[in-house]
């Protein structure tokens, strides 16, 4: 992109603040701000004059019904043979949400890579790898890996993983591709300068996971590959069974299109999204969209009727993935406090909210999928999300939980 076409473009787009500094740049720095204009994802702007209404409000929602641990236990053998031979066929791959940094661990890097032992290194991605190879030890082949990256992270994470040597997997079973960016806007809606030569980019939420797989030419791979169920699961939950069997096995046997993971709530109150109905489709309702008749609402046994908590564990239809890529699902936005460039050309992170990020969230997919088997898992053996250094979904609790389950650390 030329300096005309890049001038032309934010002047019919109201964004010409994006060259403000364009004649103080080097040759180099001209040209990164000019290629990031030309990569700009320009759909903020109809999020922005239209944004969803995530009130809930016009919404049928109803509770769903799922599949219990009892049940689960009852018919392990049964879903754990179905689970294996999909397995062993090579029709299951696991998908990595990886685009998030360590910044609220404390650390500058990706979050993955951040060190949870306490008598001997043991990294995010380290034990989640271990998590995998159980089952890959278990059924005798290898489950190919995709590992969704940001810019912000890209080449980190890659070197980090090359580095511990793809923690005993082949390079070739590990493929990595960056998830798209959206722009950041102030209250305004312009768009935000990281520095003189950058507009602020972030990860546009994990919804857009499969749209960048395919962008990066991935979805190829899966094809050449057999490959027809896609486990995708978050990096922040260090108790994550991948590729589970008995997951797998019972997801393929209900005939649905997603399988989700999720823990029972027990009290009205939990801070997780739940799996419900709306009108005739599976949906997930935020804990605060809940109103508190059905927050509190119990069945005939004692239980929450809205029980479900989602833990960011999916099992997709890879072919039901295809037919729905494309359609819209909502953008999320959101106030953060964006690193900008400041009046006196240093580049800082606010203090407080200072404009909107743009994020489809993965959640959002469901209700695209058709259908949803809810099922339980016990949380103690499969939640530990490490969220913050202290306190609640923790370090701290992670490490206990892990020690709970014998992982030496």
């Amino acid at each position: 992109m030329t300096y005309e076409q890049a001038k032309q473009l934010l002047e019919e787009k109201g964004q010409l603040q994006l060259l403000q500094y364009y004649d103080e740049l080097s040759c180099e720095q001209k040209k990164t701000l000019l290629d990031a204009i030309a990569a700009i994802n320009w759909e903020f702007e109809d999020a922005l004059a239209n944004p969803t209404d995530m009130t809930g409000k016009g919404r049928d929602i109803r509770p769903i019904s799922g599949l219990r641990y009892a049940e689960i236990e009852r018919r392990k053998a049964e879903f754990e043979t179905i689970g294996v031979d999909a397995i062993k066929a090579g029709k299951v791959a696991a998908v990595l949400l990886a685009g998030g940094m360590g910044t609220r661990l404390g650390v500058d890097g990706p979050k993955g890579a951040y060190d949870i032992g306490i008598t001997k290194p043991l990294y995010i991605f380290e034990q989640q790898m271990r998590n995998l190879q159980d089952v890959t030890k278990k059924c005798g082949v290898v489950v190919p890996l995709y590992i969704m990256t940001s810019d912000k992270n890209h080449e980190q994470t890659t070197a980090f993983w090359k580095e511990h040597g793809y923690f005993g997997y082949d390079e070739k079973d590990v493929k990595f591709f960056k998830q798209e960016m959206a722009p950041a806007v102030d209250y305004d809606g312009k768009i935000i300068l990281e520095r003189k030569d950058l507009p602020a980019l972030s990860p546009n939420g994990n919804g857009g996971w499969f749209s960048s797989l395919k962008k990066a030419g991935l979805v190829e791979d899966l094809h050449a590959r057999g490959v027809e169920w896609l486990n995708i699961y978050a990096v922040d939950n260090v108790l994550q069974r991948i590729t589970d069997p008995v997951f797998i096995g019972a997801t393929i046997e209900s005939g649905v299109n997603c399988g989700a993971k999720a823990i029972f709530k027990t009290i009205p109150t939990e801070k997780v999204g739940v799996l419900c109905m709306d009108g005739d489709k599976p949906d997930i309702i935020e804990y605060y969209e809940l109103t508190e008749e059905m927050a509190n609402q119990r069945d005939e046994n004692g239980d929450l009727v809205y029980s479900y908590g989602v833990i960011m564990n999916y099992l997709f239809r890879l072919s039901k993935l295809e037919e729905v890529e494309g359609k819209k699902i909502p953008v999320h936005i959101v106030e953060k406090k964006i690193e900008c460039l400041c009046a006196d050309g240093v580049t800082r992170k606010p203090e407080k909210e200072n404009g909107k990020k743009f994020e489809a969230l993965a959640v959002d997919l469901i209700k695209l999928m058709g259908s949803v088997l809810p099922y339980e898992v016990v949380r103690e053996k499969e939640f530990a999300p490490i969220k913050n250094k202290t306190g609640v979904d923790s370090v701290e609790s992670a490490r206990e939980l892990l020690k709970m389950n014998g992982v030496e650390l």
